[in-house]
């Protein structure tokens, strides 16, 4: 935790995909400096006109890196994307966060454990025939063991991420 100033997050997930992403960005920023916080939303990072795609994308992976090695702490959209579990890239930052020793906010919709959500069978398989994990967690055991809490919805995330970090800095 920062000593002066404002505590930057990190806002995760797959609201830069959303036709209004600017504008989903700025609320998600303004929601932070509401509570007190600097949001970092993906699209404040500065990405050179005239690379190939792949650089571009390798470029954009670094900069979202520094931004989270930056961060004080991570908010995670982990809603379904594009079927039933979070965004890969949403689920790769929160690893990384994790692995870098940053606390993790995710909201997401409410909808019971994995295995009273997800299709399956009466044996706990899904149309695959694979396992649903039946740990009574609302996600993937590795988010749901991680993370420092989640909330139903980013409004309500924001606010208690701030009251844990006032709680972790001993404010």
């Amino acid at each position: 935790m920062r000593a002066a100033g404002q505590p930057k997050v990190y806002l995760a997930g797959f609201d830069v995909f959303r036709r209004d992403a600017v504008e989903r960005g700025e609320y998600l920023k303004r929601l932070c400096r509401n509570q007190g916080l600097e949001g970092l939303y993906p699209f404040d990072n500065e990405v050179p006109e005239g690379l190939a795609p792949a650089e571009r994308a390798a470029r954009i992976c670094q900069l979202n890196l520094a931004m989270i090695r930056g961060a004080d702490a991570v908010l995670a959209n982990l809603n379904p994307f594009r079927g039933f579990e979070p965004d890969s890239g949403s689920a790769f930052e929160v690893g990384a966060a994790v692995a870098l020793g940053k606390p993790v906010w995710a909201y997401f919709q409410p909808q019971g454990s994995m295995r009273q959500w997800m299709p399956g069978d009466e044996a706990g398989r899904d149309a695959e025939g694979y396992f649903i994990e039946d740990f009574g967690l609302p996600r993937n055991l590795m988010l749901a063991c991680s993370w420092a809490g989640c909330s139903a919805s980013v409004e309500e995330g924001v606010a208690a991420l701030r009251h844990y970090l006032d709680g972790a800095s001993g404010a």
